[in-house]
C-alpha cells in the first residue's frame, strides 16, 4: 500500500510539473528608467538633441509593453497656452526638442533586450516599425541603462538612464 501511494504521489508530481507553464526569463530591462543624458551623432556633427539637462522616461512593464518620453524642459512655453494654439516657431521647437511613443518589446533567453515594436508616436513615421537590437541596443549596466538608437537617416542616437528609486 505504501508504495502505491509513493509511486501514485511521484505520479501526480510529475503532472502538476509538466502543466505547469515554462517560467520566463529574468527580465533585466523591466522597471522604470531616467534619462540622464543624450548625445545624437549625425553627419559626423554631435548635438543635445534634448538639451544639456534632458528629462526623459523610460518604463518597461512586465507584460511586455514600454512608453518612452524624451523631452527638452529649456523648451518655452507656448504664448498662448493652448496646445494646438502654438505659433509655427513654437511647434517646430517642441516637437524637435522632444518625443514620446509607446508599444511592445521583447527580451531574448538571457533576459537582455531584443527589440521593439513601436504602436503610437508623436512622430507618425515611427508608427508600425519593429526595431531588432541592429536599430536598437539597450545594454544594462547595474543600475543604468544605455540605449543606442540608429537611425534610418544614419544618424546615432546614445542615451543614458538610471534606474528610478
Amino acid at each position: 500500500m505504501k508504495r502505491a501511494l509513493m509511486i501514485a504521489a511521484v505520479m501526480l508530481s510529475g503532472r502538476s510539473a509538466l502543466a505547469q507553464p515554462a517560467p520566463r526569463p529574468k527580465n533585466e530591462i523591466v522597471g522604470t528608467w531616467r534619462m540622464m543624458s543624450a548625445r545624437l551623432v549625425d553627419n559626423g556633427r554631435e548635438t543635445l538633441p534634448y538639451g544639456p539637462r534632458p528629462a526623459g522616461m523610460l518604463v518597461f512593464t512586465p507584460d511586455m509593453h514600454f512608453v518612452e518620453v524624451l523631452t527638452d524642459p529649456s523648451v518655452p512655453r507656448f504664448a498662448s497656452d493652448r496646445r494646438g494654439g502654438g505659433t509655427d516657431a513654437e511647434n517646430r521647437r517642441a516637437m524637435a526638442g522632444s518625443i514620446g511613443f509607446f508599444g511592445t518589446y521583447s527580451v531574448d533567453g538571457r533576459g537582455r533586450f531584443s527589440g521593439n515594436r513601436v504602436e503610437g508616436s508623436t512622430f507618425p513615421n515611427w508608427v508600425g516599425g519593429v526595431r531588432t537590437t541592429r536599430e536598437l541596443t539597450m545594454v544594462v549596466e547595474g543600475d543604468r541603462l544605455f540605449e543606442t538608437f540608429t537611425r534610418p537617416d544614419g544618424g546615432r542616437l546614445r542615451a543614458e538612464f538610471r534606474r528610478a528609486r
